[in-house]
């Protein structure tokens, strides 16, 4: 039985996480609240997000992201539930080999291909382009993506699978009508890691579109803005708090299936 002390220390410790974490979100709130010129009055300057998209061309910058992360995301939870599938209920010569030969692109870093990556695109003709922000970044979700998809349908039971297979159903029934419908807190896991990650990607949009500004994402758009457009820090902070909103409203939306899936995949893997 948990003693009073223990709770109390519980609490203070969690209150105390949760102070350390939220500290930096709402420092940003703030600072984006208040006034952008030097001897500014008042306290709240709401306008300040509004300037921030108009000025800081945020409006075609989200645009770019949005329409980057929704293929990424898309393919990468096709390809891995696909790849996933075939790793984790058939049995074929080389499977193993094949599955930790995909799980080196967990382990290197984006900051050692990017350079080669950049001449081999740009000898292909496709750097300044959506390509060169679209397809390295479905390579590096597949890694991970592949994984936990993996691990999920090896969670499975299989007679679930055998049942359904004595029913006649084939590998394509199997998998879109029985085990990806079941496995929704996982994919949702997967989704929006894979879309925090790409919507987030800095170095590559800053070194694949050196020169073409209609291309640059949120993120990218954001450090040009600084200091280009702003007295302050506080226009600034406006426009990291517009950059971050999309994700936030989609975690909010999604975290009980978001937590459901990290949790059993710390369970079961």
């Amino acid at each position: 039985m948990t003693s009073r002390f223990e709770r109390i220390t519980t609490y203070a410790l969690l209150i105390a996480a949760s102070a350390f974490a939220l500290y930096p979100m709402g420092l940003i709130l703030f600072s984006a609240l208040q006034p952008d010129s030097v001897g500014g009055t008042g306290a709240f300057h709401f306008d300040n997000f509004q300037t921030a998209w108009r000025v800081g061309h945020f409006g075609r910058y989200m645009a770019n992201s949005i329409l980057v992360a929704v293929v990424v995301v898309v393919v990468s939870a096709i390809l891995s539930s696909l790849a996933g599938y075939a790793f984790g209920t058939m049995k074929f010569r080389g499977s193993s080999a094949l599955f930790y030969l995909l799980l080196l692109g967990l382990m290197v870093p984006s900051e050692a291909i990017v350079i080669p990556l950049y001449y081999d695109l740009r000898g292909m003709g496709l750097t300044d382009t959506y390509v060169a922000l679209i397809l390295p970044q479905i390579a590096q979700s597949l890694a991970f993506g592949v994984f936990w998809m993996r691990q999920y349908f090896r969670s499975v039971p299989s007679e679930i699978v055998e049942a359904a297979r004595m029913d006649g159903a084939g590998h394509g029934r199997v998998l879109w009508s029985i085990l990806l419908p079941m496995g929704r807190p996982a994919i949702i896991t997967m989704v929006l890691l894979v879309l925090m990650w790409t919507w987030n990607e800095f170095l590559l949009p800053l070194v694949m579109l050196p020169t073409n500004e209609g291309l640059r994402t949120a993120p990218l758009g954001l450090s040009f803005f600084k200091g280009q457009y702003t007295e302050g820090t506080s226009l600034l902070a406006a426009g990291a708090v517009l950059v971050a909103l999309p994700i936030v409203v989609f975690y909010i939306f999604a975290q009980r299936h978001f937590i459901r899936g990290m949790l059993e995949g710390s369970v079961k893997g």
